[in-house]
């Protein structure tokens, strides 16, 4: 599934790093690349390990369906994860990558295999 055009009717956040493309969960790459790198963002409710998590994690929940909301977005899979799901990048109508956004502004942080991020510290 290399460079796959995905089209969608409904598209809706699910996390900060997770969409939901008509029922089918896809896992944001954030403009990187399959098993290398990609982007993580804080654990939703039971998942979190902390308060300060579950905070953050609605907080990219938030800024990840406002940058969707209303808009045509262009969405490329770009393979699998452990999961079965999608792994995409996700273009705004100006051709930003959302991932990137969410990196930018801090709600996102980088993912390599192997690493783990402490949003509680």
């Amino acid at each position: 599934m290399i460079g796959v055009i995905i089209v969608c009717s409904v598209l809706t956040a699910v996390d900060g790093d997770t969409v939901k493309c008509d029922g089918q969960n896809m896992r944001l790459l954030g403009g990187g690349t399959v098993d290398e790198r990609g982007i993580d963002t804080p654990e939703i409710g039971s998942h979190a390990k902390c308060l300060k998590e579950r905070k953050l994690a609605l907080i990219a929940k938030r800024r990840l369906a406002d940058l969707l909301r209303g808009k045509e977005v262009r969405i490329e899979a770009k393979g699998m994860d452990r999961s079965d799901r999608p792994l995409v990048n996700l273009y705004l109508p100006d051709g930003r990558e959302v991932g990137q956004i969410l990196l930018r502004e801090g709600t996102a942080r980088e993912w390599r295999p192997g690493q783990r991020n402490d949003w509680c510290g």
